[in-house]
């Protein structure tokens, strides 16, 4: 399936910081995928990256201090996500307790036998409460515990979502979308009550992406596409980039669409 080629770096702002700061992100679930490349887009604009997995830090991830910067939460366990939270704001006060950036990228999609689809009527309920928790409640989780870093910081949370939460996927979960059309809501009311407080909200809606969790068919999918291709894990790097840096400081409470037209 034909590729497009990386574009140029983007040019955008960064926050402003008191002199000798760099602004700070930290993004959910980098070690491969959207989350990976979006961290590599931020690490070389000089941003410092917190990251934060249910495993260690990979060595496949080649972002400076990457590390020493790493927290190991399980966002699925409400008491150890917020045990993080506060590991997290310790390690912030270095930087003056501010936090720019907060990128909700971490998900989760169970699948049946063979890699099936899990439908409505045959979906656990305890797939059902660890899709949402990871999905749905560490976002706001992240956001509240660290409302005072990103308020300090003007700073911008992305949460991302999916075209599965407007749309039957043939590949996705009834959990996994009900869990992101509910993220998509979220960042709405996020918007609205964050806002007064200079902190912007907005989420990204990926479609079909090219990444190593692709389902088989998918290329079925991208031939009806308008845009007739997949796109790109930094296509989708650079959107979240953009809506964290001054660029975008008029937007809020919007939701990005990624898929070359998939939604129309």
């Amino acid at each position: 399936m034909r590729q497009v080629p990386p574009m140029a770096m983007p040019t955008f702002d960064f926050p402003k910081t008191e002199a000798g700061k760099r602004p700070v992100m930290l993004l959910t679930g980098a070690s491969r995928g959207i989350g990976h490349a979006t961290v590599m887009q931020f690490a070389m604009a000089g941003w410092r990256i917190l990251s934060c997995s249910r495993q260690a830090f990979s060595d496949k991830c080649p972002w400076p201090s990457g590390a020493d910067d790493h927290v190991q939460i399980d966002l699925a366990d409400p008491v150890d996500t917020e045990r993080g939270i506060g590991d997290i704001r310790r390690r912030l006060v270095v930087e003056g307790g501010k936090l720019n950036a907060l990128v909700n990228n971490a998900g989760i999609s169970p699948k049946g036998p063979g890699g099936s689809r899990l439908g409505a009527a045959d979906t656990s309920f305890n797939d059902w409460s660890r899709v949402f928790q990871v999905n749905f409640f560490a976002p706001i989780m992240l956001a509240r515990g660290l409302f005072h870093e990103l308020k300090a910081g003007q700073g911008a949370i992305v949460n991302v979502t999916s075209i599965a939460g407007t749309q039957v996927h043939p590949f996705a979960g009834a959990a996994y979308a009900t869990s992101k059309a509910a993220l998509a809501s979220l960042t709405r009311e996020m918007a609205s009550d964050f806002g007064p407080h200079g902190i912007r909200v907005n989420s990204i809606s990926p479609g079909e992406i090219d990444t190593s969790i692709l389902s088989p068919g998918t290329d079925k999918i991208v031939e009806k596409l308008p845009l007739r291709r997949l796109g790109t894990t930094e296509e989708v790097a650079k959107a979240i980039y953009f809506l964290c840096t001054g660029a975008s400081s008029y937007v809020t409470g919007a939701e990005l669409h990624i898929n070359g037209g998939q939604h129309v």
